[in-house]
């Protein structure tokens, strides 16, 4: 089976509350997201309705992709907001349902999202990775290079910090 992508959707009640529920059920699934789990939709829904803020105004761009009409997979192209670095974007948001692991949509959707930098006219895409999950090795088989780490700049519990992981893909 394969993914239909959509870009830009319109961001109507009923989307938004069906990626509420993608982003929870990833976190919930030890997807790295943004929050830990246990992750509630009250929780998310604060994040997540900043990020839909971003793409209303036109800073961000939403790619989602379709199983037979359910959403199960999306990623949020983000802009820098800064002169000097519009020349590429940040992927933030990068999630699968955990019910369709394993079936390719994860490259999918990071490829599509390199077909789509390369529309827009972006010389490179750049995204951050939670360390300690293997995370990088996915990327770096989707062409990004490890380009810098914070070390242990995300605290996911007490006596847990994690490096943040910084992978650059040059489109050039």
């Amino acid at each position: 089976m394969e993914l239909r992508f959509v870009l830009d959707p319109e961001l109507t009640v009923d989307l938004r509350e069906q990626i509420i529920s993608l982003w929870t059920d990833v976190t919930n699934a030890g997807g790295a997201v943004g929050f830990v789990a246990p992750v509630t939709r009250d929780e998310v829904r604060v994040t997540a309705d900043a990020t839909f803020a971003g793409v209303a105004e036109g800073h961000d761009r939403l790619l989602i992709g379709y199983e037979d009409g359910r959403l199960v997979a999306l990623l949020f192209f983000t802009g820098n907001r800064f002169a000097l670095k519009e020349h590429f974007c940040v992927l933030k948001r990068v999630m699968v349902h955990p019910d369709c692991q394993g079936r390719g949509y994860g490259v999918a959707l990071m490829r599509e999202a390199e077909r789509l930098a390369r529309g827009f006219g972006l010389a490179a895409l750049h995204i951050t990775a939670r360390g300690g999950l293997g995370l990088e090795a996915f990327y770096e088989r989707c062409g990004y290079k490890e380009v810098g780490r914070l070390p242990g700049a995300l605290r996911v519990a007490p006596g847990d910090d994690r490096d943040e992981v910084l992978m650059w893909l040059a489109l050039a």
